[in-house]
């Protein structure tokens, strides 16, 4: 029988990267599942191309109301809701901490931060009436370790870490389960746009970054959303059923040798953000 089996998902971020690889998942092992994010033609695009057990809805995980939204479409389409994925992120304010950009520090929180706890928060109105569920998190080794990420992204990566593990304390008994996940040098979007790209021109890093990141780890390959989506489908289904408040790390080794493009943080966030340009061959032109 298929692991997810007539059950209900909601993932954030479903449309493209590691939320677009779970959605696939999560379907073709029998789910149901709502795909919640802001790429509205992208997301409609996937719905339709899996069929009546997806659907799509608009979700900005810094509105409350359209987490809540997210929840209640699954519910009111589906019957329930058993995962509740909280996937979306971006990259955030990044620089030296003496010219952090406090207006951009909010933002970043409150999708990175904000957004997985009203995703906890809402997921757990429903969850709890059944007394059972599963929710899951993207975190990030940039949350582990102090070189891999931006100030302000590694500190909400790290907080939510934490509410991973005092709300398993607190969800536990309700027959809840909570966890994370921290994903390494997983070839997506997202570094494209960190450098500024748009979505359709950082889509046209992946391949540079597959090739980049082969030897950035013990494991010498990529990772790719597959690998992230295999381990939210674990935590998802009832073979994790007895885990639960756990960070699992997803990045073949890297952070057992820290260096490499994610290591080398020496000079201006200029002359870093060129040292990683090159290693993916130059930026996509417009």
């Amino acid at each position: 029988m298929a692991r997810l089996q007539d059950r209900v998902a909601v993932i954030t971020g479903g449309a493209s990267g590691i939320g677009e690889g779970t959605v696939r998942l999560f379907a073709s092992e029998g789910a149901r599942v709502v795909i919640a994010d802001i790429q509205d033609a992208r997301g409609e695009k996937l719905a339709e191309e899996l069929g009546t057990n997806t659907t799509y809805v608009h979700a900005d995980v810094t509105r409350e109301e359209d987490v809540a939204n997210a929840i209640d479409t699954a519910v009111r389409r589906f019957g329930r809701l058993d995962c509740m994925y909280n996937n979306a992120g971006f990259p955030g304010v990044s620089g030296p901490i003496d010219e952090l950009d406090m207006a951009a520090f909010d933002q970043t929180m409150a999708v990175l931060f904000r957004g997985v706890v009203c995703g906890i928060k809402h997921a757990v109105r429903v969850m709890k009436p059944q007394g059972s569920g599963s929710i899951v998190s993207t975190a990030s080794i940039a949350g582990v370790g102090a070189i891999f990420g931006p100030h302000v992204y590694s500190a909400a990566k790290a907080a939510i870490m934490h509410i991973t593990k005092t709300t398993a304390v607190e969800l536990g008994p309700l027959g809840i389960r909570i966890n994370a996940i921290c994903p390494g040098a997983i070839a997506t979007p997202i570094f494209g746009k960190a450098m500024g790209l748009s979505s359709e021109q950082a889509d046209l890093t992946v391949e540079s970054m597959t090739a980049a990141f082969a030897n950035n780890q013990p494991l010498r390959r990529a990772g790719l959303p597959n690998d992230i989506a295999e381990a939210a489908l674990w935590l998802a289904s009832d073979g994790s059923s007895f885990v639960t408040g756990q960070a699992i790390i997803v990045d073949g080794g890297i952070t057992l040798q820290p260096g490499g493009i994610f290591g080398n943080r020496e000079g201006t966030p200029e002359e870093r953000q060129a040292r990683f340009s090159q290693a993916f061959g130059g930026r996509p032109q417009p």
